[in-house]
């Protein structure tokens, strides 16, 4: 029979290999927002006369899209600087899905179901607000400063 030093020495050395073969597989995944790929964006403003599509009026959203004032808020802001929007990137990844920038997000539900999309968002609106240019607001966003909004307080933003 093995002594109880040994057998913890062996599930010791088991832990570790299998430690050490599953970080570079995991490594990725633990890589900072600002080593991912950046999400499809639009460098510039949409050229002039070029219409784009219009952000979804906030009497569209219904049920669990609409159960939250910072939901339907989101979609009266977007409408205001869609411009600018068109002008971020959006860290949900849904261009996976093809949507082509932040604005995309809220052309339909999508915004309104997703964190990400509505804490971009108001980032964009209140730095929008503070004077910054979308190449500011889009660096603030790689940066994942986007991340410290509250959509609670964010829902009484004008």
């Amino acid at each position: 029979m093995l002594e109880p030093e040994v057998i913890m020495a062996k599930r010791a050395s088991l832990l570790a290999f299998v430690l050490l073969l599953t970080l570079p597989l995991t490594a990725k995944w633990a890589a900072s927002q600002e080593e991912a790929p950046v999400p499809a964006y639009n460098k510039v403003a949409p050229a002039k006369g070029e219409k784009l599509r219009d952000i979804l009026p906030k009497d569209n959203l219904w049920g669990d899209n609409a159960q939250f004032a910072y939901q339907t808020h989101a979609y009266e802001l977007a409408a205001k600087i869609p411009k600018v929007i068109y002008q971020q990137p959006c860290y949900c990844y849904c261009d996976r899905m093809g949507h082509t920038s932040l604005h995309t997000c809220f052309e339909g539900m999508h915004g309104a179901q997703c964190a990400t999309c509505l804490k971009e968002l108001y980032y964009s609106y209140d730095q929008t607000k503070k004077g910054k240019t979308p190449a500011q607001i889009r660096q603030g966003i790689m940066k994942g400063e986007w991340k410290q909004v509250n959509l609670e307080a964010a829902a009484t933003m004008n």
